[in-house]
């Protein structure tokens, strides 16, 4: 617990984050030598490898990278010591500058005056604090990923740059059982299994950044909902709706046009200035100051399916995971300030069940603390932030901690999952809130007749539904668990003369409320039930004369194959049990799920 700094909690959790900072010094150095024009910009290690930016004469493809790793592997070879040095900024920048890196220069002119730290190896040097292994004959086993563009510090109206992605491991071994997972990653990419499961689609036509439900994953995306909307309400919240659009002196008010405006789509009319809504915490602030509300009301459960839209930049939308349009499970609780930690926990633990019920169980804790930019008092932040502590605390619950990255209104705790392949996914967040309610000069009347300042929980569960649809495909290899699956059953004649049977045990499956289709296709009963399991539905009910003299069906499941001869009210109350209690059923090891 207690990291501070993105770089920092890297350093704490990544064992090789010493070994992977050195082999980006290695690429960065070897890519010199091949065109020694390059200029080095950033090359930091990250979550499973490392990438470095460049400034290259030539446009650098994948076909590039045998080429670059070539030259590490001599580098390596020559087998230089990493030695640090120390400057002064003053001659630290007439170095780079002598040098022609800007870059480095731009980076140095946003430090203090002090001791600057660089890394020289060989005839490489580089502005660097550290760590760095002893030298780079060290690096055991390395791998260069691909090339990507990327613009200087993530702005598209400075340079832009080529960006090399790779990775390092201790040992060959473990750098190809890496590259197995990559490979199974590829393979789970949810765009592949939304085009090819008839999900979603995005659409040139509407513009970039906005998704297209198809019927299968419309009804997917209505499961979870009827989901969440049953268990929210058995908790205890209430059920609303807000507009799309605001006028801008909601967004003032709330500080998100000072504070968000470049990712608001904001416009005019009827001479006034509106904007969509980014987010949906004022639209339930509004509801809760329509009228007097008094302590015995408190708390008060806002929960909402609520639309919003990002002005995201082009550059950074991918699939389903980053998208200008999508819907949050959405909750704003008001409450008093006796009422907060027990209310922090109840919501933690409503996660945890949440995510369980879709068969996520590992899962990391973040507790994220006053940014620089923020609005209410340090008084109230630090209230704010020792409340998350304790919640966490009191469950015995393990949590790194982002110094200065809580929202501009508040400390958050942020709830990432790992998936199947043991990535890493943001998706849950829990904010406490003390400046919103201030702003909007929300009140009830406390027990002594007197008006009281509530807090405000701004919390999601899942984050947002495309999010997680995305994270869930490639979770389950898109063989979604039953209860989730938009059609559960593939009914399939082995002949057109066991249609009519066909439609018929399909009619008692539906009237027992299950998801069903018949194949009815001139086909041979080896293609249908191949299709079908493409189509990732679990189970296929055979039928033929021998069946339906029997009033069974023969079962096969996606994964195990045949399972045996049933009637078809048993096969239906098997199915209906695997729906009712939400579990996966299936292998989500590495190829588990093909």
């Amino acid at each position: 617990m207690g990291h501070t700094g993105q770089k920092e909690r890297l350093k704490a959790r990544d064992p090789l984050y010493a070994l992977r900072h050195s082999t980006a010094h290695v690429m960065a150095q070897a890519v010199r030598r091949l065109y020694p024009q390059a200029k080095l910009a950033i090359g930091p290690p990250i979550e499973d490898g490392f990438y470095y930016d460049l400034q290259v004469p030539v446009q650098l493809t994948d076909e590039d990278l045998p080429k670059i790793e070539a030259e590490m592997a001599k580098i390596i070879r020559e087998d230089h010591r990493f030695v640090q040095s120390f400057m002064t900024k003053a001659e630290a920048l007439a170095h780079f500058r002598t040098h022609g890196e800007a870059f480095k220069v731009d980076i140095l002119q946003g430090l203090p005056e002090g001791k600057i730290s660089l890394y020289t190896d060989g005839d490489f040097v580089d502005l660097c604090e550290g760590p760095h292994v002893e030298s780079t004959g060290r690096i055991k086993a390395m791998k260069l990923l691909s090339v990507a563009g990327a613009y200087w510090r993530g702005d598209e109206r400075n340079p832009q740059l080529q960006r090399i992605y790779g990775t390092a491991y201790e040992s060959r071994e473990e750098l190809d059982a890496h590259l197995k997972r990559l490979e199974e990653a590829k393979r789970r990419d949810h765009r592949r299994l939304g085009r090819e499961l008839e999900l979603f689609s995005f659409e040139e036509l509407a513009g970039p950044g906005v998704v297209f439900y198809h019927p299968k994953g419309a009804l997917i995306r209505s499961l979870i909902e009827s989901y969440l909307r049953d268990t929210h309400l058995a908790r205890g919240y209430d059920l609303v709706a807000t507009p799309h659009v605001f006028r801008t002196d909601v967004w003032k008010q709330s500080g998100h046009l000072e504070h968000y405006r470049d990712y608001m789509f904001l416009f005019e009319a009827d001479e006034q200035a509106f904007g969509l809504k980014p987010m949906n915490c004022p639209g339930h602030i509004l509801i809760y100051r329509s009228k007097l509300r008094s302590y015995r009301d408190l708390p008060i459960r806002f929960f909402e399916f609520g639309t919003v839209y990002r002005n995201e930049k082009s550059g950074v939308m991918h699939g389903l995971l980053r998208v200008r349009g999508f819907t949050q499970d959405d909750a704003h609780i008001f409450l008093r300030e006796d009422q907060l930690v027990g209310e922090l926990g109840a919501i933690l633990e409503f996660a945890f069940d949440v995510l369980r019920t879709f068969g996520f169980t590992a899962y990391d804790l973040e507790l994220s603390t006053r940014p620089a930019q923020h609005i209410g008092s340090p008084e109230a932040w630090a209230h704010a932030e020792g409340a998350l502590r304790q919640a966490l605390e009191a469950r015995g619950l393990r949590y790194d901690v982002h110094e200065g990255a809580g929202a501009f209104y508040g400390p958050k705790i942020d709830l990432a999952i790992r998936d199947a392949l043991g990535r890493r996914w943001q998706c849950g967040t829990i904010q406490c809130d003390f400046a919103l309610p201030e702003r909007f000069d929300l009140a009830y009347t406390g027990e002594d007749g007197r008006p009281h300042r509530p807090i405000m929980i701004h919390r999601a569960l899942l984050g947002s539904f495309e999010r997680f649809l995305g994270m869930l495909l490639e979770h389950y290899a898109g063989a979604l668990p039953v209860w989730l699956s938009p059609v559960q059953i593939v009914v399939v004649p082995i002949a057109d003369a066991a249609i009519a049977y066909a439609r018929q045990a399909a009619g008692v499956l539906c009237a027992r409320g299950l998801r069903v289709q018949v194949d009815e296709r001139n086909e041979k009963m080896q293609a249908k039930i191949r299709d079908a399991q493409l189509a990732q539905v679990p189970y296929m009910a055979v039928v033929g004369a021998r069946e339906a003299a029997a009033n069974s069906v023969a079962v096969r499941h996606r994964r195990q194959g045949d399972v045996g001869v049933m009637g078809v009210d048993a096969f239906a109350t098997k199915v209906q049990q695997e729906d009712a209690d939400r579990s996966s059923g299936i292998d989500l090891s590495v190829g588990g799920a093909a």
